[in-house]
């Protein structure tokens, strides 16, 4: 069995079992989070949401709060001497989903 959810404006395909990154939230690690925005639940019986599945539910425990690697942000503009480098590490979440209940 398998789901869509909805956080962080994205859409994610989880499983039960499946360690996923997701945009940060405000939680510490070890604590369990609840999606209800459940946008698909496949497998047996399909059920598809208009926007949501109503009463379907995906719990997950956090792992860990994090950062990502470092990218370069490189902006120049040529012949105009303009040139601005910039860092970025961008914060996630890592869950691991423990249960789909539609």
């Amino acid at each position: 069995m398998y789901a869509i959810i909805e956080t962080g404006g994205k859409q994610i395909k989880v499983e039960a079992g499946q360690e996923i990154y997701i945009e940060k939230l405000d939680v510490e690690a070890g604590d369990t989070v609840t999606f209800d925005k459940v946008l698909f639940v496949g497998g047996e019986d399909t059920k598809v949401g208009v926007p949501f599945v109503e009463g379907a539910t995906v719990t997950a425990k956090v792992e860990k709060n994090g950062r990502a690697k470092k990218i370069t942000v490189f902006k120049y503009k040529p012949k105009k001497n303009y040139r601005k480098k910039q860092g970025h590490r961008q914060p996630y979440t890592k869950l691991t989903v423990d249960a789909i209940n539609a």
